[in-house]
Parts: C-alpha cells; sequence; structure tokens
C-alpha cells in the first residue's frame, strides 16, 4: 500500500516537471498560383478539312461528222496519244469518187464560162445565158469545197496529248454521223473540285495554297493551290464549288480518286482567348482576370467564333488585360493569386 502511493505521487510529480505543449498557431493562407496570357490582338486561322474528287479540265469526247464503215480504230483505254495522232479512219472510197466527179464538173464548168465570154463580147451569146453559166461553175467550185470538208471528216485526229478514257465502237462497225466514239483527257489537267459553304467560301482566294491527301496514294500530302472559284452558288445547299490545282502533278493520280483537301485560312487580328480560358454557369461565360492588386476577380465576356484551340472575344476583356488560363482548381473571386510562368 505505502508502494502505491509513492507511485502515483512520483508520476504527478513527472508530469507536472514537463513544459506545456506549444499552442497551435493559425496556418498562414497560401498564395494561389496561376498561369495568365496577355490580351493583345493577334492574327487568328482556321484549318477545316474537305472532300472531292480528281477531274479533268480538259476533256475530248470524240464523235463522227459521217457516216461510215470504221477502217482504223489502234487506240485502247489507257493507251497515251500524242496530238494530231490518228484517232478514227472511216472508208471514204465514195467520197473520194464523189469529189472527183465534182471536180470535173467544176472543171467542165469553168471552160464552158470562158467559151461563153468569149461569145458574149462579139454578141453572139445572150447575158443571161453567160450568168447562167457562171452560176453553174460557182455551184460546181461550192460542191468541190463540201466534198473536201466531208472527206476530211473521215479521219479524225487527236485535238491533244492525252490518254484515251473510252473506246466505244470497233473496227468494222457502220456507225451514223454525230455518233461517240472515243474520249481523250489531259492529265495534266486534272483538278480537284470541292463544295464549301457560302460562308466559308467568301474566306478563300485563287491562289491560295492547300494541303491534299489523296486515298488511293497513302497518307502522304501534297501540295495544291486553288485556280478557280465557281461564280454561283447553289440556291438549295448555298454550297458553291472550287478547284484546286496540284503543282505538281503526283505520279498516280487518276479522274475520279478521292481526295481530302485541308484549307487554312488567316483572319484579321482580333481580340481571342484560348478556349480553355472560358469558363461556364447558368448565368453566362466568364473568365477570371487578375487586378492591380493580384487578386482574381471574375469578368463576364460574350464569345465569338471558335478557330482551333482559340475563341474568339466580342466582350468583356480589354488590351493588356492578364486572363488566368490554368490553376482554377479552387480559384474563386477576390483571392490572392500568384503569376507564374
Amino acid at each position: 500500500m505505502p508502494w502505491t502511493i509513492f507511485s502515483l505521487i512520483f508520476l504527478l510529480l513527472t508530469a507536472c516537471s514537463q513544459p506545456p505543449p506549444p499552442t497551435r498557431t493559425a496556418r498562414k493562407s497560401s498564395t494561389h498560383l496561376v498561369k495568365t496570357t496577355i490580351v493583345k490582338p493577334q492574327p487568328l486561322s482556321t484549318s477545316a478539312v474537305y472532300t472531292g474528287s480528281l477531274r479533268a479540265r480538259r476533256i475530248a469526247r470524240i464523235f463522227t461528222q459521217e457516216t461510215g464503215r470504221i477502217t482504223h480504230l489502234p487506240f485502247y483505254e489507257g493507251d497515251s496519244v500524242k496530238a494530231n495522232a490518228l484517232l478514227i479512219q472511216l472508208d471514204d472510197a465514195l467520197l473520194k469518187a464523189e469529189l472527183d466527179k465534182a471536180i470535173a464538173t467544176h472543171k467542165y464548168a469553168r471552160l464552158n464560162v470562158r467559151r461563153l465570154e468569149k461569145l458574149a463580147k462579139k454578141h453572139l451569146v445572150s447575158a443571161d445565158e453567160l450568168l447562167r453559166a457562171q452560176t453553174e461553175q460557182e455551184i460546181a467550185k461550192a460542191e468541190v469545197i463540201i466534198l473536201r470538208t466531208r472527206l476530211s471528216y473521215t479521219k479524225i485526229t487527236a485535238p491533244f496529248s492525252g490518254i484515251v478514257t473510252a473506246r466505244l465502237a470497233e473496227p468494222g462497225d457502220v456507225i451514223n454521223a454525230n455518233t461517240h466514239l472515243l474520249t481523250l483527257i489531259d492529265p495534266a489537267s486534272l483538278i480537284i473540285e470541292t463544295n464549301l459553304s457560302e460562308k466559308r467560301l467568301s474566306q478563300v482566294k485563287p491562289g491560295e495554297i492547300t494541303s491534299v491527301q489523296i486515298d488511293a496514294l497513302g497518307t502522304r500530302r501534297y501540295k495544291g493551290i486553288i485556280s478557280r472559284i465557281h461564280p454561283t452558288i447553289d440556291s438549295h445547299t448555298r454550297f458553291g464549288l472550287i478547284e484546286i490545282a496540284l503543282r505538281p502533278l503526283p505520279k498516280g493520280v487518276q479522274e475520279g480518286q478521292f481526295c481530302r483537301v485541308t484549307l487554312i485560312s488567316q483572319i484579321s487580328p482580333k481580340l481571342s482567348l484560348p478556349y480553355s480560358a472560358l469558363r461556364r454557369d447558368r448565368e453566362s461565360e466568364y473568365v477570371f482576370l487578375v487586378d492591380a492588386n493580384n487578386k482574381a476577380q471574375r469578368q463576364k465576356i460574350r464569345g465569338g467564333q471558335r478557330l482551333a484551340d482559340r475563341v474568339e472575344i466580342l466582350e468583356g476583356i480589354k488590351i493588356g488585360q492578364a486572363i488566368v488560363i490554368k490553376g482554377f482548381l479552387g480559384l474563386e473571386a477576390g483571392k490572392k493569386v500568384q503569376i507564374v510562368e
């Protein structure tokens, strides 16, 4: 029993001899770290991908102008031809015979006019008879010209160097006039046609550089140039047509291939912010700006067109203001902030 009392007294004395625990002081509030951007006008660019197809700008559909049997048709689909090469020959034996007859008739009429002119000087023939002979001579001459022209139509030559894309007849076929026999394209004239909305159409101009990907040729991108903007817009779809020329023309391109065209347009300098700077609630869009006292302030804004990773700001900010673009977690209006790079 005495030992127990002694132990209690010892413990009490030991406890009283220990220093009191330090008092807890209030933790100083830490400064909120944010990253900002300075508002200033800057040029913006917008890019979009459009689809289109390759089409030959220079194309010739070869039709006959005479009726006859085909005697010569040497070219097939895919064959290359040179300018002025003979594409089609029709049987011309009958027209040659008719031309020979017309030439002989014209010769006889010319001799007859000369004979009558000599007689007319001696007043041995009337003026009407001489006039009739001169008219027959002119008719015979015109007949010769007509037959020579028709004879030239039996030979059809290539209007330019190109590639045959369609062969619609065979040697031995008897065809009528105005029959489609061949189609020829100039591969150097291949262009890409694509449709743009009327609003987007107003943002492009001839000569602009584009990036082109042709699916059949892989993922490689080629240089394209806007060569023509068609002057009309479809009243139903509100789309217009542009043409893009490939410079240089890639090897392996073919008419009808599917293309993807990337258009990048520059827009005049405007006030804009990174899209990540915008905040939203039920009331409006807003941003946090840093005032002269390094405090965050909520600022209501009105955004405009979004271009890539930036958005145009129409109202609410001024040039030179510092706008928070990172560090939103726990950020409130009136909170002290520290700007970091």
